[in-house]
């Protein structure tokens, strides 16, 4: 019996361990708190999303592995490497900005402060824990554990009627998905005997004869049940509406963390559990990034100022058309050895750090235009101009363009990676949605500086104060931005090596 015995790696677990348990804590304290310390509740989520970044600091000076099989270590659920560090990097920063954002949107649209941080910090703890499982089950736990809270924050706006179809939207299309998983990973199980990846791997190719349609089957639908979550072309639907529908620090949440989970899930059942089938899930990937990036910058185009559109909406679409750039390394490391994954995780950093920006600034100006419409940010830099160039060149970065040199340098490493894995035609079309792209960014970045006009011209509401935290975030991004753009190859550095060479 004592064989049985495992030993835990706490310091392993501690950075989902610490936000989960902090949940707890705050939905706890929540019941005992005056409606005047609420804001407590916030404090001490800040305080703890910090933490849990921090404490990935001593997970960086090797692997580390816990809930392995019994008498085969090399079978683990959790193993904190270096992708699994990266990725939990990019979540707890990531969810502690949005954080940030939060402190003074749960005060004033009067959102019940207790949920709202226990629905944060719980979604973030499973976020964090979806890189490092590297078992089916436990990647379907925490790819759950990071969504269901996520169905409630969108729909936390009691009483609005965009936020609760935003919220039923995002619920139906997660649920599915789910239900697709859960169906393809039932089929894999069935065929391998096993749910951990590494076994998968190494058991799928000798599955007994009548059992490979079954194993062909269950590899496809936990790859259709995964493009769902990374809101790729055709289950990207829910998108627009969500974003538009939530409270604007969610839909930022979303737009970074959110697609963090689906991409890292992906890239784990592709790369770590089905090598074997790289040639079913490659040439996949590279059409559903094609389609995918196509899509979000053909729907941005339509998204104008002179038209009262929503300029959340704009952002809505930009994010599936960057989700669209993550597929390629993706789809690229089915054609070729390398660490192909370190471009996606290395674009996906990049993103999360200007998208987060960019939306900070958005929840600056909905302070005083709720509507949020593009035309709203004419003649910004006359009465916010740290806001309005931050803004400018959160979208430079997005667009690719001096002096945003992290964003071009992001897309230049995606596209070289399409190149050497001899993705010639992806990378043709990546370089015309590249182009596209540049239409709206650009116009959008112009409208900052042109000269106010009808109520703009006043200044007000405009003026509005501006929170400490939410000045705070605006700063962190685009200093972050600017370190970046100067020394764009610590990003690289940072993200390579993050899986299997």
């Amino acid at each position: 019996m004592s064989s049985l015995v495992q030993s835990v790696d706490w310091l392993a677990i501690a950075p989902p361990t610490i936000t989960a348990v902090m949940a707890l804590v705050v939905l706890v304290a929540d019941l005992f708190l005056s409606e005047a310390r609420k804001p407590l509740l916030g404090l001490l989520s800040v305080a703890t999303l910090a933490a849990a970044t921090l404490s990935l600091l001593p997970l960086t000076d090797g692997d580390r592995n816990t809930f392995c099989l019994t008498g085969e270590p090399t079978a683990c659920s959790y193993t904190a490497d270096h992708f699994a560090l990266a990725i939990q990097f990019l979540v707890l920063a990531g969810a502690l900005v949005t954080a940030l954002l939060s402190l003074h949107t749960v005060r004033d649209a009067k959102l019940p402060a207790g949920e709202y941080w226990f629905l944060l910090l719980a979604s973030a703890a499973g976020a964090a824990l979806l890189p490092a499982s590297r078992d089916l089950a436990t990647l379907v736990v925490a790819l759950e554990a990071a969504s269901l809270p996520a169905f409630a924050l969108v729909g936390l706006r009691r009483g609005d009627r965009l936020s609760s179809e935003a919220a039923l939207k995002f619920f139906l299309s997660s649920v599915t998905a789910t239900a697709v998983t859960l169906l393809g990973t039932s089929f894999v199980y069935a065929a391998t005997g096993s749910l951990h990846l590494t076994q998968i791997a190494a058991r799928i190719d000798d599955a007994p004869a009548q059992l490979a349609t079954l194993a062909d089957a269950g590899v496809v639908l936990t790859l259709v049940g995964f493009a769902f979550k990374t809101a790729a072309v055709p289950f990207h639907f829910w998108v627009p509406d969500t974003y538009v529908g939530a409270p604007l620090p969610v839909a930022a949440y979303l737009s970074v963390i959110g697609k963090a989970v689906g991409f890292s899930g992906l890239i784990l059942v592709t790369v770590v559990a089905f090598p074997s089938y790289a040639e079913v899930w490659g040439p996949a990937m590279a059409v559903l990034a094609a389609l995918t990036m196509t899509a979000g910058n053909v729907a941005a185009l339509r998204q104008r100022p002179d038209r009262a559109h929503s300029a959340v909406r704009l952002l809505a679409w930009s994010s599936v058309a960057q989700a669209g750039y993550l597929l390629v390394p993706i789809a690229a490391a089915a054609y070729a050895t390398g660490d192909r994954i370190g471009s996606t995780v290395a674009y996906a950093l990049m993103y999360a750090v200007v998208n987060l920006g960019a939306f900070a600034v958005a929840a600056l100006v909905a302070r005083g235009r709720p509507a949020n419409r593009i035309a709203d940010y004419r003649g910004l830099y006359a009465t916010r101009p740290f806001a309005a160039l931050s803004l400018g060149f959160f979208l430079l970065c997005l667009a690719g363009l001096p002096p945003g040199i992290i964003g071009l340098f992001a897309k230049v490493t995606v596209f070289s990676a399409a190149v050497d894995a001899g993705l010639g035609w992806l990378a043709v079309v990546m370089a015309v949605n590249v182009v596209i792209a540049l239409y709206y960014y650009l116009q959008w970045t112009a409208l900052l500086f042109r000269a106010p006009e009808g109520e703009a011209a006043a200044g007000e509401p405009v003026r509005a104060p501006v929170p400490a935290a939410l000045t705070a975030a605006i700063a962190v991004t685009a200093a972050l931005g600017l370190v970046l753009s100067g020394a764009p190859q610590l990003v690289l550095r940072f993200a390579s090596g993050t899986l299997f060479q």
